[in-house]
């Protein structure tokens, strides 16, 4: 079983990751995780914690010349801030008196989190509910990426919109390919152009901007996922997965909520076969029918809040005090969008190796390939 654990405060030393379950003899292809944690740091309307940091990520087990070895990989990366902080979050002997947090920030995990934990300060949740954990998905999602991209299956994706400034136009998957490069990863320059200044104006107003990002998984054959297990639900995964990313209030699959408002012969796809091999000429279910992959390519969305920290405060209380005042503000962004779409992505790729392995299992790479070429489209 193909399972990841995640460790580490956002101020601490570093954050850890441990993948169990990978096949041996899977490439691991450092420089690849490098760029794609550089990618979740990148984009228009970041804060000033990304000036900071320059994310890297060091192997510590599971791999020996660049091969996975079947034992439980695990990895770090290290927090530079850690050396600013490090008199506040010590595990050996902190001053927790100085960067208290008491103010609580509505739509963070801060109260909820004192109170089911008992605690004092909230520093003590915020650091390990801060969106700082997501570069470790990134990590082992990059690495289930490599995985899947030996079995032929690309994950890719685009910032659809930002702060109500939408991009509506349907693109096909290798339009996707140079996308990364736009600074909010939109492939319209003119929508881009009102993106940020959208962003601009929200900044001014020390407020922040959420979005929408759409990911494309090509590749995928059929019948991964169940019907007959509701649990193992190929949506149901993908779903849980992303709902699991802070900040993530909505995910849709194909048509999503569209679909309600439409008859059903303008939301199923209608089946044909030619030359022995079935096919949809639409694909409003993006890609899953029955809680299984039906060949055709997975199209899910997901919305993003608009950050909780604001430059400006909102009124909360004091929870130790009990006095009214305006929260507390860490360093924050305007607009992370753009990380939001490479954690979804990662977090992708990871959700689908899981059901790969799953279904096929297999304990080195080959013999995976094997069984994957095998299985019908």
């Amino acid at each position: 079983m193909l399972q990841w654990m995640t460790s580490g405060e956002s101020h601490g030393r570093a954050l850890v990751g441990i993948i169990e379950g990978l096949p041996s003899n899977l490439e691991i292809d450092v420089e690849e995780i490098d760029r794609y944690l550089a990618l979740r740091q990148s984009g228009y309307g970041r804060g000033a914690r990304q000036k900071i940091e320059t994310d890297r990520v060091q192997i510590v087990s599971g791999v020996r010349d660049r091969r996975t070895l079947g034992s439980p990989l695990c990895f770090m990366i290290e927090n530079k801030d850690y050396r600013n902080w490090e008199e506040y979050m010590s595990p050996y002997g902190a001053d927790t008196s100085a960067r208290k947090l008491t103010k609580v920030r509505p739509g963070h995990a801060d109260l909820s989190g004192v109170l089911k934990y008992a605690q004092s300060d909230a520093r003590n949740i915020l650091e390990r509910a801060s969106a700082r954990e997501t570069a470790v998905r990134v990590a082992a999602g990059t690495i289930a990426r490599m995985f899947l991209r030996r079995l032929g299956i690309e994950v890719s994706g685009y910032v659809r919109s930002v702060a109500g400034i939408e991009d509506t136009r349907e693109y096909a998957f290798d339009e996707l390919k140079e996308v990364k490069k736009s600074e909010l990863f939109m492939p319209d320059e003119k929508i881009c152009a009102a993106a940020k200044a959208r962003i601009d104006a929200i900044a001014a107003a020390k407020d922040t901007a959420g979005g929408i990002v759409e990911i494309r998984v090509k590749g995928i054959k059929s019948g991964f996922g169940s019907c007959m297990s509701y649990g193992e639900k190929l949506d149901g995964h993908l779903a849980g997965a992303v709902m699991g990313i802070q900040a993530i209030k909505g995910v849709e699959i194909g048509l999503g909520f569209a679909a309600a408002k439409k008859c059903g012969s303008e939301v199923h796809d209608e089946i044909y076969l030619q030359d022995g091999k079935y096919f949809r000429k639409t694909n409003r279910a993006g890609g899953i029918e029955g809680g299984m992959s039906n060949g055709e390519e997975i199209v899910l969305r997901a919305a993003m809040k608009p950050i909780p920290t604001l430059m400006r405060g909102l009124n909360t209380v004091d929870f130790v005090s009990g006095e009214a005042c305006r929260a507390a503000t860490e360093r924050s962004d305007v607009c992370a969008i753009c990380a939001c779409e490479i954690i979804v992505e990662s977090t992708v790729c990871f959700v689908l190796a899981q059901k790969v392995l799953e279904r096929l299992g297999g304990d080195f790479m080959q013999e995976i390939v094997e069984r994957y070429q095998r299985l019908p489209q």
